[in-house]
This record gives C-alpha cells, sequence and structure tokens, in this order.
C-alpha cells in the first residue's frame, strides 16, 4: 500500500515538473514561436485606414480586412456587460485562466454538454495568434501556449486593456473585425451609443460569425440575442423586466457596409486613395518600411463637405437621368443605327470587344477568335446600369450588345471647391461607380475644355492694359504661315465691346486678342495659373481646342472670386497614424495672380455671361437669382460641354460627355454647355441655398475693390448689344467650335 502511494507521489510530481518543464519551453518559445510582450501589446493585424469628411463623419475605409480600434473609453458599457455575462463572468476575478472553469471541463465531457473554457484572455491570445496545424496530438501543446500567452497579457496589461484588446481583434463576418466596425457595419454608430440589445446582438455573433449574423440569419439571430440578453440579466446587468421587453425587440439594423463602389463620394475615395498610397510611399514608420494604406490603420482627414457631396451627386442624377433620354431619342441612338456610321464608331466597338473581362478571359483560355465571337454574340442573363432606383436592370442581351448599351452612357465630372483655401466641397467623378469606374474629374483625365479657356485670355489682356468697354474686332485674323485668315465665327458684328464678345463667346473676337497678347504669353499665363496640362501655341488653343482636367480648370478660376489669388485645390488636411500621431498636415497652396481690380473686372464680364449670354438660362430656366458669374464652354460637335462658375463663396464647375468622343449630340441647342452642362451647377447652388446649414447666402455678392473704376456694367440698351441681337444671333447659342489645332509658324 505504501509502495502504491510513493509510486502515485512519484507520478504527480513527474506530471507537475513535466508540466512546467513544457510551460518554460514554450515561455522560451522551444516548442515553437512564442510571441513577445511587444507582439502581443501591439498585434500586426492589418488594420483598416478611415476616411473622414470635414466634419469628422466617416465616408470611407481602405482595407485587406474591415479592422479598425476603439480605446476603452469610446466602447459603451453595454458591449461590456453583455460580454462579460456571455463569455467570461469571473473575468475580473482570474488572471487569464478561470480554475473554476478549466475544473468543469471534466463535468461537461462526461455529460455531454459542450461549453466553452476560455477565458476572454485566453480567447485574445488565440485571436492575435490563430492556431496553425491544429490537431489531436497538437492541440494540447496550442493550448498550453495560450495559456501562457494569457497569463503574459495578465501580468503586463490591466483588465480594461486586454477586454478592449479583444474587442478590437473578434471577427463578425462580412469581412468586419473589431467593435467599432461592427457598430458602424450593422448599426451605422460608433460603439460608445449601442444600446442594450444591440450589444447583445453583437456579442452573439461572436459564436458563430455566419450563423448568427442578423442579415443572413435573422431567426438564430434574434434567438441568440436573447440569449445574451438573458445572461446579462442573470448576472444583475439588466431587470428582469428589461430583460423582457427587450426581447420582445424586433431586429431594426442600420446596416451600412463600406462598399468600394457605394456609398458617399466613391469616385473621390479612389483618387483620394491613389493620393494618400502616393504620399505614404514618403513617409517611414519607426520599423523603417513604409506606411500601408490597406494595413496601418491610418486616419485621413478630407475637406470633404458631407452635405454638398449629398447634394452634388443628386443634381448630376437628376440632370443626367432626363439628359440620357434626350440622348438616346437622337437619329441613330434610338435604333443603334450610330453603330454602322462609319469605320471610326465601327473601330470603338472592336476596341470594347476586346478589352472587356468576358473576351480577355476566353482568350486567356486559349479559345479562338471565331470560338469567342461567337460566344460573345449569344445572349445571356445579366445585370447592366439602368437610370433607375437601383441604378441597375436585369435583362438578356449578347455581350456585344452590351458594349454598344454601355457605350452610350453620357458621362459627368463635378467638382466644387471654396475658392478662397482651395477646399474640395464635394466630387462627382462619374454617374454611378459600380459600373463606371473612370473618374472624370481628376488631373489626369483631360477633355477639350472648349470656350472655359476664354476667361484666361481675356484676363491676360485686360492685366495687360485692355479695357472691358473696349471693341474687339470679330472679323477673320491672319496669322504666319496661313494660307487664309482663320474664321472660327462671329464675322458678322465686326466690331463689339470686350465684355459682349466675352458674354456671347464670339470665336473671332478671342482669336483678334490672342494676336494682340501674343500666343507665347497666353500659354505662359495658363501655366500660371495652375494648368499643368499641354497647351500648344497655336491660334486654336485660344478657343479651347487643349486636353484640359476639371481638376486644372476648376483650379484656374479660382483668382476671379478670390481678388486674384490662386488656390489650388485641396482635399486632404492631414494623416495620422493608428494612435493619431500626425504623419501630415497639408495647407493651402496659393499664389497671387492677378490684381483684385482685374479679377473684379473679370467678374464683371462674366456676370454678363449669365445675365445677357450663354449662360443666361441659369436665370431663366433655373431662376438663380444670386450674384453669379461664369462661363459655358462647347467643343468640336457637340462631343464636349462645359461650364464653370462662382459665386462669391463657392466655385463649381461641371463636364459632361461621352467616354467616346464619336457619340454627341447633334443638335447644338442640346449639346451646348449651357444646357448639358449648367444644369448641374444650377440645380445643385439650388440646393445648397435651400440649406441654411451651409451658410451658402444668395444675397451675399462680390466685394468691390476700393477705388474701383466701374466700367464694366453691362448695359443692356447699348448700341452693340441691339446690333448684336439684331443680327439674329442668340445668347444661348454657345457654339464653341475650336476647330482643329493649326499651327502658326515663329513668335506672335
Amino acid at each position: 500500500m505504501k509502495r502504491s502511494v510513493r509510486i502515485l507521489w512519484r507520478v504527480f510530481w513527474a506530471g507537475v515538473i513535466l508540466f512546467n518543464l513544457l510551460i518554460l519551453l514554450i515561455n522560451l518559445g522551444l516548442l515553437g514561436y512564442m510571441p513577445s510582450m511587444d507582439e502581443l501589446e501591439n498585434p500586426s493585424s492589418a488594420l483598416s485606414s478611415d476616411v473622414y469628411a470635414a466634419d469628422g463623419t466617416l465616408i470611407g475605409r481602405y482595407y485587406v480586412q474591415d479592422r479598425s480600434t476603439s480605446k476603452y473609453q469610446e466602447i459603451s458599457e453595454n458591449v461590456f456587460h453583455a460580454l462579460l455575462a456571455t463569455e467570461d463572468a469571473r473575468f475580473y476575478e482570474h488572471s487569464g485562466i478561470d480554475p473554476v472553469a478549466t475544473a468543469a471541463i471534466p463535468f461537461y465531457v462526461l455529460t455531454g454538454k459542450r461549453r466553452g473554457s476560455s477565458t476572454i484572455t485566453q480567447q485574445l491570445a488565440k485571436n492575435l495568434f490563430p492556431r496553425k496545424n491544429e490537431n489531436v496530438f497538437t492541440l494540447p501543446f496550442i493550448k498550453l501556449k495560450e495559456w501562457v500567452m494569457a497569463v503574459k497579457l495578465e501580468r503586463n496589461l490591466t483588465k480594461n486593456e486586454i477586454i478592449t484588446l479583444y474587442l478590437n481583434t473578434v471577427p463578425f463576418g462580412d469581412n468586419v473585425y473589431g467593435i467599432r466596425n461592427a457598430s458602424l457595419t450593422f448599426y451605422n454608430k460608433t460603439p460608445d451609443k449601442v444600446s442594450v440589445d444591440e450589444a447583445a446582438m453583437l456579442v452573439g455573433m461572436l459564436k458563430g460569425n455566419t450563423l448568427y449574423n442578423p442579415r443572413r440569419n435573422p431567426n438564430n439571430a434574434l434567438k441568440r440575442r436573447n440569449v445574451v440578453i438573458s445572461n446579462m440579466e442573470d448576472h444583475g446587468y439588466i431587470s428582469a423586466q428589461q430583460a423582457e421587453d427587450l426581447m420582445k425587440k424586433p431586429i431594426a439594423l442600420d446596416y451600412h457596409k463600406l462598399d468600394y463602389h457605394v456609398g458617399l463620394a466613391p469616385y473621390f475615395r479612389q483618387v483620394l486613395e491613389q493620393q494618400v498610397d502616393s504620399i505614404c510611399s514618403t513617409i517611414k514608420k519607426p520599423d523603417g518600411t513604409k506606411y500601408n494604406i490597406f494595413k496601418d490603420g491610418l486616419k485621413i482627414y478630407t475637406t470633404i463637405d458631407v452635405r454638398m457631396q449629398r447634394y452634388a451627386e443628386a443634381a448630376v442624377e437628376e440632370h443626367m437621368a432626363s439628359l440620357e433620354k434626350l440622348f438616346l431619342s437622337q437619329r441613330g441612338y434610338n435604333d443603334g443605327s450610330v453603330w454602322d456610321k462609319n469605320k471610326e464608331i465601327q473601330n470603338v466597338l472592336k476596341r470594347g470587344i476586346k478589352d472587356c473581362e468576358r473576351y480577355q478571359s476566353m482568350k486567356e483560355q486559349g479559345m479562338k477568335e471565331a470560338d469567342i465571337m461567337t460566344e460573345m454574340r449569344k445572349p445571356v442573363k445579366m445585370k447592366v446600369f439602368a437610370w433607375n432606383k437601383n441604378h441597375y436592370k436585369d435583362t438578356v442581351m449578347s455581350p456585344i450588345d452590351s458594349i454598344k448599351y454601355m457605350k452610350l452612357f453620357l458621362q459627368s465630372g463635378f467638382l466644387v471647391m471654396d475658392p478662397h483655401n482651395g477646399n474640395v466641397k464635394a466630387w462627382v467623378g462619374g454617374i454611378d461607380h459600380t459600373y463606371f469606374q473612370f473618374d472624370h474629374v481628376n488631373e489626369h483625365t483631360k477633355r477639350q475644355v472648349g470656350s472655359t479657356i476664354k476667361p484666361l485670355l481675356y484676363c491676360l489682356a485686360i492685366d495687360n492694359g485692355f479695357s472691358p468697354c473696349g471693341t474687339v474686332s470679330t472679323m477673320p485674323q491672319e496669322f504666319p504661315e496661313m494660307k487664309k485668315p482663320y474664321d472660327a465665327g462671329g464675322s458678322k458684328y465686326e466690331e463689339l465691346p470686350m465684355k459682349t464678345a466675352l458674354a456671347l463667346s464670339v470665336n473671332n473676337a478671342a482669336l483678334y486678342i490672342l494676336k494682340q497678347v501674343g500666343v507665347n504669353a497666353f500659354v505662359d499665363f495658363v501655366h500660371k495659373c495652375g494648368i499643368n496640362s499641354t497647351v500648344e501655341k497655336f491660334p486654336s488653343s485660344a478657343l479651347g481646342s487643349s486636353d484640359i482636367s476639371l481638376f486644372e480648370m476648376v483650379g484656374a478660376y479660382s483668382m476671379f472670386p478670390n481678388e486674384g489669388i490662386n488656390s489650388q485645390p485641396m482635399f486632404i488636411t492631414r494623416i495620422e497614424d493608428k494612435n493619431g500621431m500626425l504623419l501630415r498636415n497639408f495647407t493651402p497652396v496659393q499664389k497671387e495672380i492677378i490684381n483684385a481690380n482685374t479679377a473684379f473686372k473679370m467678374v464683371n464680364m462674366m456676370r454678363g455671361v449669365i445675365d445677357h449670354g450663354t449662360g443666361r438660362r441659369m436665370r431663366f430656366m433655373y431662376n438663380v437669382q444670386a450674384d453669379v458669374a461664369g462661363k459655358t464652354g462647347t467643343t468640336n460637335s457637340q462631343a464636349d460641354a462645359w461650364f464653370i462658375g462662382y459665386t462669391p463663396q463657392l466655385l463649381a464647375g461641371a463636364w459632361v460627355g461621352c467616354d467616346d468622343r464619336v457619340f454627341r449630340f447633334a443638335s447644338e441647342r442640346l449639346g451646348q454647355g449651357s444646357a448639358a452642362a449648367l444644369p448641374i451647377w444650377a440645380i445643385f447652388i439650388k440646393k445648397c441655398y435651400a440649406d441654411p446649414s451651409l451658410g451658402i447666402d444668395p444675397n451675399i455678392r462680390f466685394k468691390e475693390p476700393e477705388g474701383f473704376n466701374d466700367c464694366n456694367s453691362f448695359d443692356p440698351t447699348s448700341e452693340s448689344r441691339v446690333g448684336t441681337y439684331g443680327n439674329g444671333y442668340h445668347p444661348a447659342d454657345d457654339t464653341d467650335d475650336p476647330q482643329e489645332p493649326v499651327q502658326p509658324n515663329g513668335d506672335w
């Protein structure tokens, strides 16, 4: 008997020694990698980077895993109570390993009941370093390793730090990680505002992200939520009456998964990603590596105004939906015969076919061209864009027909900024990011600008002594090495006051002014205004034959409402790391281009465009009676329509056209800038005026410089105006055809 007892004691002590030896070996990392305390406190999990609007509203994320962190004080006690009651009631009593729960394991095994015994700290260890190569043989060592990590966490972190770190690492399904992103995704609120039933729902999902997902399995989720509420009652966090009332409540989600294509400002977020990624390549972390926008949990603060962005997107949708109907009602577009019009259009279709994913996929599989084209002509079920509530429709058509269908949608770009500091307030790069990802605002997207270039030419002339009241010739102009005078239109007027010529957008007048100031000086001035695009030294450049981005053009116009000071568009204010430490700060880039007198003369002249010229439908059709100045623009055969306008407080530019320039309005009446682009601006500004919270006041007028000689008033009874309209020229006809570039010889 004594001998058997001695053997048992020896076995016991041998087990204790072996157990401690295993713990020691595990802690030293001799039985597999053991993370350091620094790694436990600062897990290398990929954190999503958040994008904030000017008012702090979260408008987007960049991520591999949709994960971000919260501090203890930023999480509602309802979440903590739900978690403790369900996962680890003795969390604040044990030291990482719960001896009561551990000792009960044999009982649950014998009775066939499944019950988790891992503490929150142990679960955290598992979340930080997920199990690998788990099987019946390795599981005991893995569990011991998690015990060691749990004890290390308990020794080095407070209980509040542990529970917060746990909530920041747990998955909630739908590629959402952490309580903050889960609260924002399922309830569109930060975790400090989560109610008891919402907290119970979120904690309930931890047992099975898919099984208890309230969107995918609402019945399961409801039952699980009520189990958590019952646990909260059992542990005294809520009363029996509260529990009863909460269990009767239906699931009420406000699901807002931040998707790349949907949500507010998707085109802006696309451009922002590229910009921040470029900036990150120049900033190094303490370990010497470069920041990663998808993994390092950056906080990106932008200038976007959420209200203006919504109004801008709504204005684009409202106008473009109606304009598309007019566009497709044209002859050749209404029956599809436009695709047989000429070789250029047929080449557009050929390129479209070869660029599409379906064609390229079959090509990569080694299919023959004839077989691919046979497949491309077969009707299949698909979703395509449509101007309806959902922005899509289910249909059956061949891939080739779908390419034809999508190519004929008019696109748009719309940019809004504060001219006084360059802050971009709204950015709409297209009509729908899900189906059309190409952004039409950024500085790399360039289109012919038409007559929107003319204010820069006129401005140069005014700054060099021309008077807005002085007359300019509208006759054809001679240029070196040109066989005959260049007649771009408007010669019937012979002479016009300069202000009238701009208001009516007379092309020959612009050519006359170009001859006076010189093409070299004009091109230099354009670049001085912040336009980096190539502007050729051709006569037609004064009519807008150059391809320039909307981003650049809007920036160039900022000097007019800002007393001659150019404000380059900016859309990032600062970038912080995951801990809130400032990485990069951004300030306005401004430069004086012209004096305040010249700027105000241009404002007065461009008021004439709105009051009496090509932009007058702003007044008679949209009833915008505020102080507005601007310029319309239309290019070759109505391929591009532009309007850039400003008030004393806002500057905005709109562009409309098809991605392929061969598709355009046949009618000047429908395709000119005043009809195709100006309405977006007008609809937007009216929405702004209707929202007092914006502080955009329709009664504010442009500030006249002290001592200003106002010879610019547009006299409606002036002889020039009567003569102009008497000759049959309608001021709303913005026929700004820059024609083909013609290159002169020499410096003229």
